[in-house]
């Protein structure tokens, strides 16, 4: 299929020759690599209500704006910056005047966002990348000389960029290194992780991280050994779980990718640490909103939340969770487990 491009615009890269039609490998796949560049193709793929290989698509944007009452001139974080889609839309409603800061642990991504963003016209003045979990808010603002922030933003389920790309490991759709590090350049891989892993401690990661039924038996079958890849690991949590149809097996492969993505990653640590911090780096009439897409971290969200507002360091918090809506979840399949909590200082 032929693109059209103007005169300025930037041309797609060189193509590496591949045999057949279409190519196998991601790293081949050149418009999965660079979906900007191809907006037609992109537009096709999310017409079919499919999400393009190698891009993200932002969830609940219009809800996530309302909740935070943007206005010109405020500042805050978006401490999960990502692809930058959620921070693009708040960049626009907090112009011109404001200021936002995106933080990212990921090292392959975030200077990519970066860069898309300062190509929309966000100078250093209005939007900072800073590279940092979101464990460490108040170290981040406090480093800046800001005493306090007017909003601040979270969308707590990974990039589809991470997802899709298999040298990440994040998914068993094609094979690849066990890897699922936030950032590759830190800490253990899924691999060294489950190859370390007693099965006592594979297990609680089983039922905290993912609610998986069959943890025990997952857990004996698994802890301890060495896997070659994703696939690799795939196979053996289904060998260990013949007993399940089709649809349960899917499942429970995705629940155990889950729990071992947040254990690598200690996701609810920095989670935990991040909501206790929130009350002190808002303002008074601040507000923050979080987006979470599985019931754990719905379940320490409403229950931070709910703590502050007893305490006094909360005004108001939201009355249950905001769900995209159908047409939302047709366009975009992965908005269907997403949930969306407000609080106001």
């Amino acid at each position: 299929m032929s693109e059209e491009f103007s005169a300025d615009a930037p041309r797609p890269p060189r193509r590496k020759r591949y045999s057949g039609k279409n190519p196998r490998r991601f790293e081949d796949k050149y418009k999965e690599r660079n979906p900007e560049l191809y907006p037609d193709t992109v537009a096709k793929v999310l017409a079919s209500g499919k999400t393009p290989a190698g891009s993200h698509v932002p969830i609940l944007v219009a809800e996530s704006l309302d909740a935070l009452k943007l206005r010109p001139g405020l500042i805050g974080v978006d401490a999960t910056l990502g692809h930058g889609g959620h921070a693009a839309a708040i960049l626009e409603k907090i112009s011109p005047g404001g200021r936002l800061l995106g933080l990212d642990v990921d090292p392959i991504e975030q200077p990519r966002t970066e860069a898309r963003l300062r190509a929309m016209g966000y100078g250093e003045e209005t939007f900072e990348a800073v590279r940092s979990n979101y464990a460490g808010i108040a170290k981040v603002i406090a480093a800046r000389g800001l005493e306090a922030l007017d909003f601040i933003y979270a969308d707590l389920g990974c990039s589809s960029m991470q997802f899709d790309d298999p040298s990440r490991g994040f998914s068993f759709k094609t094979d690849g290194p066990l890897d699922m590090r936030m950032n590759p350049q830190r800490g253990l891989s899924a691999a060294e992780w489950l190859e370390r892993a007693k099965p006592e401690k594979l297990a609680e990661a089983l039922v905290l991280n993912a609610d998986e039924p069959r943890a025990e038996t997952l857990a004996a079958a698994l802890a301890g050994r060495k896997f070659a890849g994703t696939l690799a690991f795939a196979e053996a949590i289904r060998a260990a779980s013949t007993a399940l149809s089709p649809e349960a097996l899917d499942l429970t492969v995705r629940r155990v990718f889950q729990a071992v993505r947040i254990a690598v990653n200690e996701e609810f640590t920095a989670l935990d640490a991040f909501l206790r911090a929130l009350p002190g780096c808002l303002r008074p009439g601040g507000r923050v909103a979080i987006l979470t897409f599985h019931s754990g971290e719905d379940r320490r969200v409403k229950k931070a939340f709910q703590a502050a507002l007893r305490d006094g360091l909360f005004s108001e918090i939201s009355d249950g969770v905001i769900t995209a809506g159908p047409e939302e979840r047709r366009d975009n399949p992965r908005s269907a487990p997403a949930k969306l909590r407000w609080a106001e200082k």
